[in-house]
């Protein structure tokens, strides 16, 4: 299992050399408040893991030293470590002190190298962590890292390897030859390195455990080195340990080249590290999300498949990764998203090599903490958004602004989706939050005159074929009359979510951001919003959603924004920090929303919308241009 025996080293019991200089890490207790990490019914809370990766995968690390989620060798792939769903079943990767024990945990400074500092009666512990990169970028395998140093006296941990199921559709087991032993879990093959200090004491197709004990000085690492469907490298353990600080400066020299100078940097350059584990380098796909099935609301079901590729959050992700001066990265989103769309037409999402999105799956496990139920593939795949159209041409927009040049193919293409939406912006459609009843939904409405208002924009400034120009700002201008006609309540003073109700909708302070309408119509709507949807620093989605999830954070960064473009500046900025305090559960890997009462985090992680959304706000309260 550990592959071939190494050269002997001078220090057999661990590795003991002098690192080189690393970057800092601000460490923070976990829990706040202190005392032990502790699991409910075997599950941590959402908050209790942060998320590493590569460029083609994430796993979730927690707290108390579990790996609980690692979907290998892709991000899309069926997960290898699923704990968070199947806590007795499921696989994972655990290091943890045998004592009872205190974790303090952060990532290294400008990475996605993560650290976390354990505390028994008997001494204090280092776990650094990393899916490893080389320096010329991302590693042909999955290469798992974790490194052990002993800091104060001396700390006994014991180390499991469990080998997941796939969601109980696969059968792990050994195999070996002159070279070693690898583990198989479908088409998946792997090897499980150690350092000398590591005493294997089980070792079967199921698990592989042992212990360590490591004293102040000494260093240990264990790795998962994996592959799938192809011959694997037995890499030596001093290689992959030394990887690690490689995998450290390539994250750090990518924050150094981020040209964001704005306020709030600490958590913009978190939130862009955190997009930047979703972006899917074989591709150029970005991930809404890295997990499945985390609830919106503990018990509910709404539980949802977040590991692929939707058109809005790549659109909010290219736009951030512009602001921040990450034109590589917003080059080769904006490429894949116009490829497929070219491809398959304007779908609401894909999958991260640009497919299809197959329906939804229900999988037979329990869920987090009995969460059901668990899914696979989106029901959003055969759904109609309007907003697709608004969410493509901002993005072309804010590319052709921001200094850059399409070529004619995306032009030509760009012109048949904005003749499209002159034609379809009167039908009904599911609407921003993907809702099974269609409606005149006024956010789509808003988008569709979005889509036209920036059509007719890139067509005067030679980008776009201008044979449809005048058709396209008819349309807008009709558009918009619509709105105003159908869409707003005097009662309320606000947008409504959809003509002939008085529910509200969160997501309208986006039209801000749009350039829709009038200043003082959106600033009513914006209070209005403030005020039947929040709930302490935080927002539910629409009117009526409490009954059944928490509040999404994007809204809260949304709205935050949106008054900072009405001039509502220290209002802006106090919201604004107001949730960014709120939030400081972990060491910055976001979910999608929180429980406004317990402030325990909800829904899949890393949620690209949070991230891209803090980014947004950020950036805005900070006065640099959209």
């Amino acid at each position: 299992m550990r592959g071939r025996p190494v050269a002997p080293r001078p220090a057999p019991a661990g590795i003991v050399r002098s690192p080189p200089e690393v970057a800092r890490t601000v460490l923070k207790p976990f829990p706040r408040e202190g005392g032990a990490v502790g699991r409910t019914d075997g599950f941590l809370p959402i908050e209790g893991y942060a998320a590493i990766g590569e460029g083609r995968s994430v796993a979730l690390s927690g707290a108390d030293g579990s790996i609980d989620w690692w979907c290998c060798p892709n991000l899309d792939s069926p997960p290898l470590f699923d704990r968070m769903l199947s806590p007795e079943e499921g696989g994972y990767f655990a290091i943890t002190p045998e004592e009872p024990f205190t974790a303090e945990i952060g990532y290294r400074d400008g990475s996605n190298v993560h650290e976390t500092v354990f505390t028994t009666k008997t001494g204090r512990a280092r776990l650094t962590e990393s899916l490893n990169s080389g320096p010329a970028g991302r590693l042909p395998w999955a290469e798992l890292a974790r490194r052990i140093e002993g800091l104060e006296g001396h700390v006994r941990f014991r180390v499991a390897l469990v080998f997941g199921t796939r969601g109980d559709t696969a059968a792990p087991y050994l195999s070996g030859n002159s070279n070693g032993t690898a583990f198989h879990v479908a088409g998946m093959m792997g090897l499980f390195r150690t350092s000398d200090g590591i005493r294997i004491e089980t070792e079967n197709d199921h698990v592989i455990s042992g212990s360590v004990e490591v004293r102040a000085g000494q260093r240990e690492v264990v790795a998962i080195v994996a592959a799938e469907n192809q011959p694997l490298v037995v890499a030596p353990i001093d290689e992959i340990d030394g990887r690690i600080d490689v995998s450290c400066q390539e994250w750090r020299d990518w924050t150094e080249r981020l040209a964001y100078r704005g306020r709030y940097a600490e958590q913009v350059e978190r939130s862009a590290l955190a997009l930047k584990l979703l972006l899917y380098s074989p591709t150029g796909a970005i991930a809404a999300a890295a997990t499945s099935s985390l609830p919106e609301g503990i018990g509910g079901s709404k539980n949802y498949d977040y590991r692929y590729a939707w058109i809005r959050d790549a659109g909010y992700v290219i736009k951030a990764f512009l602001r921040l001066g990450a034109q590589a990265e917003a080059n080769a989103a904006l490429s894949w998203l116009m490829r497929h769309i070219g491809e398959h037409g304007a779908q609401v999402l894909y999958t991260l090599d640009g497919g299809c999105v197959p329906g939804e799956r229900d999988i037979d496990l329990p869920g987090y903490r009995g969460s059901r139920p668990v899914r696979t593939g989106n029901a959003a795949t055969g759904q109609h958004q309007h907003g697709i159209y608004g969410d493509i041409f901002e993005t072309a927009e804010r590319f052709v602004a921001d200094g850059n040049m399409l070529d004619l193919r995306t032009g030509t293409l760009l012109a048949q989706l904005a003749d499209q939406c002159a034609e379809s912006w009167k039908l009904k459609d599911a609407g921003i939050w993907e809702l099974p009843e269609a409606e005149h939904y006024t956010g789509s409405k808003i988008s569709c005159w979005q889509a036209l208002a920036r059509a007719v924009e890139l067509a005067d400034g030679g980008h776009l074929p201008g044979t449809c120009r005048e058709r396209w700002a008819r349309a807008r201008d009709r558009v918009a009359d619509w709105i105003d006609r159908n869409c707003w309540s005097e009662a309320k003073q606000s947008y409504v979510m959809y003509p002939g109700t008085e529910k509200l909708d969160a997501s309208l302070t986006l039209a801000v951001r749009f350039r829709f309408g009038n200043p003082e119509r959106l600033a009513a709507t914006c209070r209005a919003i403030d005020r039947e949807l929040g709930r302490g620093p935080y927002h539910y989605r629409y009117t009526g959603a409490e009954a059944e999830e928490g509040c999404f954070l994007a809204c809260t960064f949304w709205l935050v924004e949106a008054r900072a473009l009405l001039g509502e500046t220290a209002e802006a900025q106090a919201a604004f920090e107001a949730l960014v305090k709120a939030l400081d559960r972990n060491s910055g890997t976001y979910s999608e929303m929180a429980d406004p009462v317990s402030g325990i985090y909800l829904g899949n992680l890393p949620q690209g919308l949070t991230h891209l959304a803090l980014i947004q706000a950020a950036a805005t309260l900070s006065g640099l241009s959209l």
